[in-house]
């Protein structure tokens, strides 16, 4: 990401929501401007859909810019005749469930997700709970380029009510999950250290944790204030302070969420990372045991270690592009128990096809309660993989394109996948290259069982790219 002056970039467009910087003049950031013509755009698509409802429901995490943005998106779509329901501060699972179990019509997430405080964003849902479609959001992007909308008129305008039950229905579904083994995880009395950066996960994963029979929790960065205690991506560099209690001793497990609850990382009892990839592969193997087998998926971007525990399982395992609608579609295609994506992004349609945190908490607890496992041993019971993540950056007369597909060329004679990029596999090492839609850049991510092969593999492959730039100059 290129920060612009004064620190706020230009508006991201995708096709799953609206994001940027709160705040400064039009055109930089995420306006009240914006987030209006958004909305509209969005209440406008709903409006074309075949659907008996107009309800659409609403809720946010807890950074600072989030109650301003919920007031301009609800008064938006009232303005256009559609009703709300705002489930106010909430999480993206919660609100993903929410849909369809109120028959609505669609949603919208107030959350920029793992981005900064002064971040925030429209994320889009479609009458499934889940993410809309590309063709969808391409729908939604139009509709706001052109200011088409057509507002209701005074005698029609549409509905505002609050609900503020349905965090504790989104638990009392977990709970309910045959998967979810409530007294082996009472039994073993699991002592939990959490940090939830100041956001919903302050709430939300003690509430569950109470549920599931946890009784002595340690709470980090827990109130929902929106003013994060450190940079909210759940990385290992941004985890010191949750590592040094762990360190201590006293504490069974570390729990990190990020500021809208759909990311998991988690770490050891004795401080040590367990790695975001691996929060997905602890959770697919203890349901491929529990269900004697099944299909798992994740992003091209994720490791390898989801399929070897798949293929052990006697399950297959299928990649998807990066991005949770791409996810969700492979898993649907393939009937997947399982999947998810290696930010620590677990989806399990048992509940609902989208990324939760909580429900990947429950099923973690029941799979350390039952193996009788400290966090750490059950870490090493898994492949050991590495990854390396890099970019190449490159000047805004080079053809993106031509060199990726240069680069499948050069590499013919190996396994390759270009439904994103391009993935090249070398035995059980890969690498994948992704050119961003930002930035003229190429990301390198490499994966092999040692750090040292993974970050010479992108060091390979980043020669490669500067030899083939080289020859067109």
């Amino acid at each position: 990401m290129v920060f612009q002056k004064n620190y706020f970039v230009t508006l991201i467009k995708s096709i799953s929501g609206i994001r940027g910087t709160i705040g400064g003049p039009v055109g930089q950031g995420l306006t009240p401007l914006d987030v209006v013509k958004y909305a509209a755009a969005y209440g406008t698509w709903v409006k074309t859909q075949a659907t008996d409802s107009k309800l659409i429901v609403i809720g946010r995490d807890a950074r600072i810019s989030g109650e301003m943005v919920s007031r301009l998106v609800a008064a938006t779509l009232q303005g256009l005749g559609l009703d709300v329901c705002d489930l106010g501060l909430s999480t993206t699972p919660t609100v993903e469930m929410a849909v369809p179990a109120k028959k609505a019509a669609g949603g919208i997430i107030l959350t920029a997700s793992h981005n900064p405080k002064q971040w925030n964003a429209l994320k889009l849902l479609n009458a499934a709970g889940e993410f809309i479609s590309e063709v969808d959001g391409q729908h939604v992007l139009a509709l706001a380029e052109n200011e088409d909308f057509d507002f209701a008129p005074v005698t029609k305008l549409g509905e505002y009510t609050t609900d503020n039950t349905f965090l504790k229905k989104h638990i009392k579904a977990i709970l309910a999950l045959p998967l979810v083994d409530v007294e082996a995880i009472r039994a073993r009395n699991f002592r939990v250290v959490v940090d939830a950066v100041n956001s919903s996960g302050g709430f939300a994963v003690p509430q569950l944790l109470e549920a599931l029979g946890v009784t002595t929790i340690e709470k980090l960065h827990c109130e929902p204030t929106g003013d994060f205690a450190h940079n909210p991506e759940p990385l290992p560099e941004h985890l010191r302070d949750i590592a040094k209690v762990l360190e201590k001793g006293g504490f069974d497990l570390g729990i990190v969420v990020d500021p809208d609850v759909d990311r998991l990382a988690l770490v050891s009892e004795n401080g040590e990372m367990f790695g975001e990839e691996y929060t997905l592969v602890a959770v697919a193997d203890y349901v491929l045991k529990a269900l004697g087998g099944g299909n798992t998926v994740s992003n091209l971007s994720s490791t390898r270690a989801l399929r070897d525990v798949t293929e052990k399982a006697g399950g297959q395992y299928a990649a998807a592009a990066v991005g949770e609608v791409n996810v969700v579609t492979k898993m649907k295609e393939t009937n997947a128990v399982i999947g998810g994506e290696g930010n620590g992004g677990i989806i399990y349609p048992e509940l609902h096809y989208g990324r939760d945190a909580l429900v990947g908490i429950a099923l973690f607890l029941t799979h350390l309660a039952k193996s009788g496992l400290t966090v750490s041993r059950l870490r090493n019971s898994y492949p050991g993989y590495f990854i390396s993540k890099n970019k190449i950056e490159l000047t805004p007369d080079i053809n993106t394109d031509d060199v990726l597909t240069k680069m499948e060329q050069r590499y013919a004679k190996q396994p390759v996948n270009t439904i994103d990029g391009v993935k090249i596999e070398f035995d059980k090492e890969w690498v994948h290259l992704r050119k961003s839609n930002t930035e003229p850049i190429i990301r390198i991510y490499a994966e092999s069982d040692s750090n040292a092969t993974a970050n010479y593999l992108a060091q390979k492959i980043i020669g490669d790219i500067k030899e083939i730039i080289a020859q067109k100059t």
